[in-house]
């Protein structure tokens, strides 16, 4: 005789885009889930703040309630797709504090109270799963925590926000303005009405962090991420990197140093011919570097409610597998003491844009003030007049060697008070070989 299978009372908390997709999945494919977790995944209820809305077909309304606590009591395992700190928290430690296990794509929570929720789960015996959290449907996650295990990541560098990358991505095809995209962009649905979490660089320093706790251990925090947004590019900057062979991206890049772990999030330049330059729309692509597999490129689309409800229903299943098996549950990061450094500590190269006055002389104490603070000139392109406001005499493009990102600054200081300077128009990192 079979041994009857295992039904496992799932809470929804959360049924806006990506929480009716989860919905529809558990509904349509019920048999396939149920052979890969090895149990039947039961919806139980579905926690909103308004429960008179119509939530589709795939959420019978006598599943829908306001009352998340209770749901939680009863829930086997929590799926948290509420988003914010409040009460996402306390919901999330409602069902550890019982060994239920949970899933969530809250980006924002893990980045700013991650330690603490990890710990709870270890203590507690049970998962808190969050494959959804940084790359949509991208299964980043499980590779870097179980397939490179036994490998040591050195740095991970990707664009993990589809929204900005949507942004750029336009100007860099049609030469149009920030502003403009970003409308285009908010019209179509990518930004919400306060779109500062995507184009001030918020939302992808929350992956950064995630991203960093999982490659090299420790738990790092979103404070800790030096963080830039897209707001500063021009239609300009695109224009110059396109002529140069270059475009401009937003990336997330966490890298292992000798003293600990850099954490930046910043537009960048990267040559057309490195992998992520192909990354275009709203997908997100994560490259990682290894030091025995080499370089490793993860790409998909990062955002919308079915691509992310993929990555949470992995969750879902290995989460569902555990209970019926009794597995161990992985831990969040491995909790060694790792430091955080300061952006300043970064090697980097910088592609700056200068405006200076048409005299003798001018190239040669420039280049003096780059050789006094030890930085080397890889490239410096002159442009006359033309396609120059009036006020303007030459403008000069200047591409460093890699150097310390403090050396790079202070030459910028430096020369930002010559008197042969006018402006310093643009100062961009140059990331990629």
């Amino acid at each position: 005789m079979s041994q009857e299978t295992r039904t496992v009372k799932v809470a929804l908390l959360g049924a806006g885009t990506v929480g009716a997709e989860v919905a529809r999945i558990l509904a349509e494919d019920e048999a396939i889930l149920t052979s890969r977790a090895g149990a039947r995944l039961a919806l139980d209820s579905v926690v909103v703040r308004n429960t008179q809305a119509d939530r589709g077909p795939y959420i019978p309304r006598d599943l829908i309630t306001a009352d998340a606590e209770a749901a939680v009591d009863r829930a086997d395992l929590v799926i948290e797709l509420m988003g914010g700190i409040d009460p996402a928290r306390g919901l999330i430690e409602r069902a550890l504090n019982r060994s239920v296990p949970v899933v969530t794509g809250n980006k924002a929570l893990l980045a700013t109270h991650g330690d603490s929720l990890f710990a709870l789960a270890a203590a507690n015996s049970t998962l808190l799963s969050y494959e959804a959290a940084v790359a949509g449907a991208i299964p980043i996650l499980r590779p870097l925590a179980e397939s490179l295990a036994g490998d040591t990541v050195t740095k991970v560098m990707g664009i993990v926000n589809g929204s900005t990358n949507y942004i750029l991505d336009k100007m860099d095809r049609e030469g149009a303005d920030l502003e403009d995209v970003m409308q285009e962009a908010s019209e179509l649905g990518y930004l919400e009405a306060d779109p500062s979490a995507d184009v001030e660089g918020y939302d992808a320093a929350a992956k950064a962090a995630l991203l960093a706790s999982l490659s090299f251990g420790g738990t790092f925090t979103l404070d800790q991420v030096h963080t830039e947004g897209i707001t500063q590019v021009t239609a300009a900057d695109v224009t110059a990197a396109r002529e140069s062979g270059q475009v401009v991206k937003l990336l997330a890049i966490v890298e292992k140093a000798e003293a600990g772990v850099l954490m930046r999030v910043h537009p960048a330049l990267i040559s057309r011919e490195h992998p992520l330059a192909a990354v275009h729309g709203a997908f997100n692509a994560v490259f990682v570097q290894a030091e025995n597999a080499g370089e490793l490129m993860f790409y998909g689309q990062g955002a919308g409610g079915a691509p992310t409800a993929s990555a949470v229903m992995g969750d879902v299943v290995m989460a569902a597998r555990a209970l019926v098996t009794g597995a161990a549950p992985a831990a969040g990061s491995t909790g060694a003491e790792v430091a955080a450094l300061p952006v300043s500590a970064s090697l980097t190269r910088y592609a700056l844009g200068i405006d200076v006055v048409d005299a003798p002389g001018v190239l040669a104490r420039i280049s003096t003030v780059f050789a006094e603070h030890g930085v080397s000139i890889e490239s410096m392109q002159q442009y006359g007049r033309s396609g120059l406001d009036e006020d303007s005499n030459v403008r000069l493009r200047i591409i460093t060697h890699e150097g310390r990102q403090s050396a790079l600054d202070a030459t910028v200081a430096a020369v930002n008070h010559l008197d042969v300077v006018e402006a310093i128009t643009s100062v961009m990192r140059v990331e990629g070989n």
